[in-house]
């Protein structure tokens, strides 16, 4: 089975975005009514292939494992700083070499635990 889809932004790219700026007025409700999720649900809904109640559960454990997963995030431990420079390219390169040095210098430099840039503390 092959699916071609063309789909749309939703949404913002990230929370500092205003979306207003580049999207033509009207654009957002028309690609909601093409939303190929809902379309399928709806069409399940109409066939009598499945219920609402359904996709309500279905919703409600998606909310969860959300949940679930942030917390999990948020509880892992902050990686070091040498982490950003891992599988960057399949074989690493003296410039990233030289960008990783350069950082972990800087980041041993701080004395203080805690206080070293993007530390969680």
């Amino acid at each position: 089975v092959l699916i071609e889809a063309c789909t749309y932004r939703m949404d913002a790219h990230t929370t500092s975005d205003d979306p207003t700026r580049y999207q033509v007025a009207g654009a957002l409700e028309e690609w909601k009514l093409k939303d190929p999720l809902e379309r399928v649900r709806v069409h399940l809904v109409r066939e009598g292939l499945a219920e609402s109640e359904f996709f309500d559960g279905l919703a409600a454990e998606a909310d969860e494992l959300a949940v679930r997963l942030r917390n999990y995030c948020i509880s892992m431990p902050a990686p070091g700083p040498e982490r950003i420079f891992s599988n960057v390219y399949a074989e690493s390169t003296p410039a990233l070499e030289s960008a990783r040095d350069d950082s972990l210098a800087y980041h041993a430099s701080f004395t203080d635990v805690g206080s070293t840039p993007g530390s969680r503390h």
